[in-house]
């Protein structure tokens, strides 16, 4: 079985992605935070996919906006954080830490990772070396600290920091430019950071998006992923905030 990752440049104003995964032999495929729907029903027309299910990291406006309207003509199975029942009411598979599903045999783990909303889950699938994680690990970069205090936010990112090295990560907004500038005030003296803000800004130039990274390229690069404790992490959350 085969199974191919697209993506949907969404062009808001937030930058968002929608990343697809399509099962090749049947072309069913899942969209995952679908920001719009006429978007996602455009694509999947024009590439000849059935969307089969839906899946969300948490309850944002621009992470679930195009559910209602996806779900208004067929039933599409919805899955998403059950602590975040209350704002997302179409959910119809409640998902927690530990949880396990299936789409076409791949096996898909969720993991908790509260910080930037209270219920935010990721999903992880060992089998294609791949987490869609949402707002909470971004290329160079994290999510702001909305609702989760700095505790739960460095204990969740240190749950993405033990996943496999070769794993890649899919987050869904382009801002690996403005983090990488970041990056390089926190730690202007790392080789790896500076070479990679570079790269990226090429990238840029080009109109080409940065993404995905991986977990090594992030324990390399991202300075959320190398602070030693909560406090730190706190600190440096404050300062980009005010970046």
């Amino acid at each position: 079985m085969m199974f191919k990752i697209h993506v949907i440049d969404v062009k808001n104003q937030l930058q968002n992605y929608i990343w697809l995964i399509e099962e090749t032999s049947t072309h069913d495929v899942i969209a995952i935070d679908p920001t719009e729907a006429h978007l996602v029903k455009a694509y999947c027309q024009e590439n000849q996919l059935q969307l089969k299910q839906i899946w969300l990291t948490h309850w944002h406006k621009d992470h679930i906006g195009g559910v209602p309207d996806l779900i208004a003509e067929q039933q599409i199975p919805v899955y998403g954080p059950r602590e975040e029942l209350s704002h997302i009411p179409f959910l119809t598979h409640p998902l927690q830490h530990d949880d396990h599903f299936e789409f076409h045999h791949l096996k898909v783990e969720i993991i908790a990772v509260p910080g930037h909303t209270l219920g935010h889950i990721v999903y992880f699938i060992d089998a294609l070396d791949s987490v869609f994680c949402g707002d909470t690990l971004f290329a160079m970069g994290c999510g702001r600290m909305f609702e989760g205090t700095a505790e739960q936010f460095y204990h969740s990112l240190n749950r993405l920091a033990a996943l496999p090295p070769r794993t890649k990560v899919y987050c869904t907004h382009e801002y690996t430019l403005s983090n990488a500038k970041f990056a390089l005030h926190i730690e202007p003296d790392n080789i790896a950071i500076r070479n990679r803000a570079e790269q990226i800004q090429l990238q840029r130039d080009r109109g080409e998006i940065t993404l995905p990274s991986s977990i090594e390229l992030e324990l390399e690069t991202n300075p959320f992923l190398r602070v030693e404790s909560a406090e730190e992490f706190a600190r440096i959350r404050q300062l980009k905030d005010n970046f």
